[in-house]
C-alpha cells in the first residue's frame, strides 16, 4: 500500500510582489530537497497559455513526500514555519493568501497485500 503524500501548496501574493514571492519560496527548495523522506519539492510559477486559461493562485509548490508523518515533519521544521509566520500570517508579509492541500493516490477501500 502506498503511503505517499502529494501536496499542492498555492500562494496567493500582494499585488506587485509575484517575483519577490517566487524567490522567496525558492530558497526553501534546497534545505527541503536534503530532507530523505522529500520525493519532489519544486515551486513553479503560473505562465499564459491558450490551452490552460483557468484561474487559480499564480504561485505553486508540487510535493511528494514518502509518507504522511513525512510530510508533517517537515512542515514543523524550523525554517518552514518561519516562513510562514513572516510571509503569510504577518499583516507586513508579501503573501496576500496560501492555500495548502494534500493528497493519497490511494482509492476507497484499497485491499493491497500488506508486506
Amino acid at each position: 500500500m502506498s503511503k505517499k503524500i502529494y501536496c499542492i501548496a498555492s500562494f496567493k501574493p500582494k499585488a506587485g510582489k509575484e517575483e519577490t514571492v517566487f524567490k522567496a519560496l525558492q530558497t526553501l527548495e534546497p534545505n527541503t530537497h536534503r530532507e530523505d523522506a522529500c520525493l519532489h519539492y519544486t515551486v513553479t510559477r503560473q505562465i499564459d497559455n491558450p490551452f490552460a486559461q483557468a484561474t487559480s493562485y499564480p504561485i505553486v509548490f508540487h510535493e511528494i513526500w514518502a509518507s504522511r508523518e513525512d510530510f508533517e515533519a517537515h512542515c514543523q521544521r524550523k525554517e518552514i514555519q518561519d516562513f510562514f509566520a513572516k510571509h503569510v500570517e504577518s499583516p507586513e508579509g508579501d503573501i496576500e493568501d496560501a492555500n495548502v492541500c494534500v493528497y493519497t493516490d490511494e482509492p476507497w477501500n484499497f485491499d493491497a497485500p500488506k508486506v
